[in-house]
């Protein structure tokens, strides 16, 4: 599994890093847009529409669904019973960071005037990145106690390791400030939070 997700990782990358090199002047110049933030009522969508390039909206698309795994698996943790409060813990703050993130992505999407969805050229989601398969969420679904525990944290680890990787090729390759600086913010708190759970791993 690890060499999959690996692969999948590095074609994410390769295609966040294209889009970076293909967009340098498409993104803030996209004909009927007006990139100056005026008029708009949330303080980071001015910031966020000044400019941006293909490799932020590869970014953005890729890393919403992404993120909406991480809080499902999150969801699933926080219905179970006899889970370590430590591991509980880490769900909620999982579930309580991402789920805002997805917010701001989607909203930089909307006013770039791009499709919140990844297009169908682009790797699905279940392909992508330490996504968690049909299989492996049904998995961490059955399982309990501590069980449970040590699969949600295995899984997690594999899925923050895929986040991390598309995030730091957005750092490099992104040209929007906002989107740049989330990828910077995901690669450090993701980083400790890895760090966190191969720890709590080795405690269960």
């Amino acid at each position: 599994m690890k060499k999959i997700l690996t692969i999948s990782v590095a074609a994410v990358a390769t295609a966040i890093a294209l889009a970076g090199c293909s967009a340098g002047s498409s993104g803030g110049s996209m004909p009927g847009m007006n990139h100056g933030g005026s008029g708009m009522s949330s303080s980071s969508v001015p910031a966020a529409s000044a400019d941006f390039n293909d490799a932020d909206t590869t970014f953005a698309q890729m890393m919403i669904p992404h993120h909406a795994q991480a809080v499902a698996m999150s969801d699933v943790m926080l219905k179970k019973d006899g889970v370590p409060p430590a591991v509980t813990a880490l769900a909620t703050k999982i579930k309580a960071a991402q789920g805002p993130e997805i917010e701001e992505m989607t909203s930089w999407l909307q006013t770039w005037a791009q499709p919140t969805e990844m297009p169908t050229d682009m790797p699905s989601a279940h392909s992508m990145s330490g996504m968690m398969g049909e299989e492996d969420m049904a998995r961490l679904g059955t399982a309990q106690g501590v069980e449970a525990a040590k699969l949600f944290l295995t899984q997690m680890i594999a899925h923050h390791e895929g986040a991390v990787m598309m995030a730091k090729t957005e750092s490099t390759a992104g040209k929007n400030a906002l989107a740049v600086r989330l990828s910077k913010d995901i690669i450090s708190s993701q980083e400790a939070e890895i760090q966190e759970m191969k720890d709590l791993l080795a405690t269960l």
